[in-house]
């Protein structure tokens, strides 16, 4: 059966179009041949018909070699694309989203007049981190959760100037994010961060408009072993329902730890819904909180609460 637990991956709204997926694995294929035919068919979408953007091969892809073919495949997963603002667009490139396709969806938001600014982070293409999603996500405009191994307080990765095609000589993917921004109409002059938090904190305090410093919540409270094993089971894949009131696994103790010292309230969700029901408390009144939700089968199959949603519209931050 197609596995639609992850739909995050399977489709893409972008302001007002949306980006179909194409994806790295021959098992979630067929996710998205039965998602593009909803978007195409369904009533609910109608009025988007034309607002629907597909990435296409490479015209000369049936005349390489397997290993020319490889280099040159387009794929697209949606836990690589994350919206800050209606402006800028950020995306990864990783185990599951190709060079030859980030470079597309670059031109192509350009072309249609979509954003203005588009971030690329390059991280090291390995199962353990898959998409960006799996290494930060935000939780409030000032606040992220981030996975320390890949960030400013990590020694071990080297740093490196800019993203690179796999096919280049001295291609090595063991060493730390390379990140470069663009910006429409002055493409040719990219900005460079060394570091994530550099990126998210100009996310926080330009494109957030942020009055207040940017804070970093590390996984596993940036502790060994718990910092690697927790962002294993997604503890940086959250999902903000809204700003400061965050979905996590339960199993993630020493991160839920890191948000109670950034002044989170840890409450498990059968307990939340409780206090509503009871009429303790009252949805809109709930912040600064971090709801943990039972993790035992779900986190095995590598995806968070982030993965587990699918973005149709978002409302401007006040």
């Amino acid at each position: 059966m197609p596995n639609f637990i992850f739909t995050r991956d399977i489709g893409i709204v972008i302001n007002d179009h949306i980006l179909l997926n194409r994806p790295a694995k021959v098992v979630r294929f067929r996710e998205s041949l039965i998602m593009k035919y909803i978007f195409y068919n369904h009533p609910y979408f109608k009025e988007y018909q034309n607002k629907i953007i597909e990435l296409a091969d490479d015209e000369h892809q049936y005349f390489m070699s397997d290993e020319e073919e490889e280099a040159h495949q387009i794929t697209l997963e949606g836990g690589d694309v994350m919206v800050v603002n209606k402006h800028h667009v950020v995306i990864g490139r990783s185990e599951r989203t190709s060079y030859k396709a980030v470079n597309k969806v670059i031109k192509t938001l350009f072309d249609l007049n979509l954003v203005r600014k588009v971030s690329v982070i390059k991280i090291p293409k390995k199962r353990d981190f898959m998409h960006i999603d799996t290494i930060f996500t935000q939780v409030k405009r000032n606040v992220w959760v981030l996975f320390g191994a890949l960030s400013r307080q990590n020694k071990y990765y080297e740093k490196q100037d800019f993203i690179k095609d796999s096919t280049q000589p001295g291609y090595d993917d063991t060493h730390r994010p390379q990140i470069i921004q663009f910006h429409k109409g002055r493409t040719n002059q990219p900005v460079h961060f060394e570091y994530l938090e550099d990126l998210l904190d100009d996310i926080s305090q330009n494109d957030c408009q942020s009055e207040a410093p940017t804070r970093f919540i590390y996984s596993g409270n940036a502790e060994f072993p718990f910092g690697l094993r927790e962002q294993w089971t997604d503890s940086c894949n959250v999902l903000a329902l809204r700003e400061g009131v965050v979905i996590g696994y339960d199993r993630n103790n020493k991160t839920a730890e890191a948000f109670q010292k950034e002044g989170f309230e840890i409450i498990e969700a059968p307990a939340l819904i409780q206090q509503f029901e009871r009429g303790e408390r009252k949805p809109e009144s709930v912040r600064d909180v971090l709801i943990l939700l039972p993790s035992a089968e779900l986190s095995r199959a590598r995806g968070g609460s982030h993965c587990m949603s699918m973005p149709l519209w978002r409302e401007e931050l006040e």
